[in-house]
């Protein structure tokens, strides 16, 4: 393809539908590649299953917590009561780590396992752009294997329900955000389930009447199944209408009574808070026999010191982050030192959400081509659980701490060592 990088980027992004490889008018999505070998692809989905069956039976530990201690970890009271139910066999339906790659192998800096992005970007797109430079795609098959078990999940959830009937499914996001909303309909178009729709969260209708109490679309049909992909429950328990009616308390309210189903299932939920992290060490450092000698050796070649203090950080003078339990993005996100701030990201919409502190590590960096010519980035992987089987990943390409101005850099196989 001849021309510049500009050029041929727009000429081949241009080519692909409902893709946001544009955000806040900047670019997003290059046009370049991260080459890896196979033991490398081998490397992350090793990583991604021993790290995701911590999290699983740390999961299915703390569910059974009192709920003191469970608000002490920063989960809202509102969600309590649904995270004690079991109502699908998949502790999450779609999960995303984010490992960093340092000298000591891959670490693991946090789950997304309720809300993930960066879904189309890995399933979709990386493998378009390793085929226009005639390389091999990381995530083959994997597009397949998210319809499937977003199908499974259904099937699964719709017989918790007690349903008769095949399921009417909704997807929803807000409209207004082309990430969010390209990315439902991405999980829809891949699910492939009769009936399914993509309906905006404004335009859904919760009724609570005796006799009547469901979630509605706008022609007054009840939905059975809401899937609310990219809409965080810690966001959903604090929505409420013009009026001060909190909509979203009446939701989970339905919810806990098998009005309407959701997934990502509640389970997800607690599985997202970064205490999670502060838990599985703390575990691991009392060498708790709830994790047997192998969960030890996993937690200790992939996890990362983690606390629910900083205390332990300011006697060793290591550098340290500071990360609210529920947030993305980068969003609120500190380097410390000694209790001083060394770097932040410029936002802090999640300063009300208790923090952890977790050891720091350097991202690697990579010189990559942008518009704005070649430069230096630190990178991020993002790596899919599935069905609770290692998927698809990709590379985020940005500043120390990752934002949402991060680019999107797609990645290929070249080569066996």
């Amino acid at each position: 393809m001849e021309g510049s990088y500009k050029e041929r980027r727009d000429s081949f992004y241009n080519q692909i539908d409902h893709f946001w490889d544009r955000l806040y008018g900047m670019e997003y999505a290059l046009y370049d590649y991260i080459p890896l070998s196979n033991r490398q692809v081998a490397e992350v989905q090793q990583a991604t299953e021993e790290v995701y069956s911590i999290f699983k039976k740390t999961n299915q530990l703390v569910r059974l917590a009192e709920e003191e201690t469970l608000i002490q970890l920063g989960v809202p009271k509102q969600t309590l009561s649904l995270l004690k139910k079991e109502n699908i066999s998949f502790e999450t339906v779609i999960g995303r780590f984010d490992f960093v790659d340092t000298k000591n192998g891959l670490k693991i800096v946090e789950f997304n396992a309720d809300t993930p992005t960066f879904i189309k970007e890995v399933f979709e797109v990386n493998g378009k752009v390793a085929n226009s430079f005639d390389c091999a795609d990381p995530n083959e098959g994997e597009d397949e294997k998210i319809g499937k078990n977003v199908r499974a999940a259904v099937n699964q959830l719709s017989d918790y329900l007690g349903l008769m009937e095949y399921p009417y499914v909704v997807f929803t996001a807000h409209k207004e955000d082309i990430e969010d909303r390209e990315t439902l309909n991405y999980l829809m178009k891949s699910a492939k389930i009769p009936g399914a729709a993509f309906i905006p969260l404004d335009e859904l209708i919760v009724n609570t009447s005796e006799g009547e109490a469901g979630v509605y679309d706008q022609d007054g049909k009840k939905i059975d199944i809401v899937y609310r992909h990219t809409y965080p429950l810690e966001a959903l328990v604090r929505d409420h209408t013009d009026d001060g009616y909190l909509i979203g308390e009446a939701f989970l309210q339905l919810v806990e009574h098998k009005k309407v189903g959701i997934l990502n299932p509640p389970s997800a939920f607690l599985m997202q808070t970064k205490a999670m992290l502060a838990v599985i060490w703390g575990l691991h450092e009392a060498n708790h026999p709830y994790f047997s000698d192998y969960d030890h050796q996993i937690i200790e070649t992939y996890f990362l010191p983690t606390y629910l203090d900083e205390e332990p950080f300011l006697e060793t003078g290591e550098k340290y982050v500071s990360k609210p339990v529920f947030g993305r993005e980068g969003d609120t996100v500190r380097i410390k030192q000694f209790g001083r701030v060394i770097g932040e990201e410029t936002h802090n919409t999640y300063d009300e959400f208790i923090k952890v502190f977790q050891k720091y590590v350097e991202l690697p960096t990579a010189v990559v081509n942008t518009e704005l010519g070649a430069k230096e980035m630190h990178l991020l992987i993002g790596s899919f659980v599935v069905g609770e089987k290692a998927s698809a990943f990709g590379f985020r390409a940005g500043a120390a701490i990752t934002d949402n101005l991060s680019y999107f850099l797609p990645c290929v196989v070249k080569g066996d060592t």
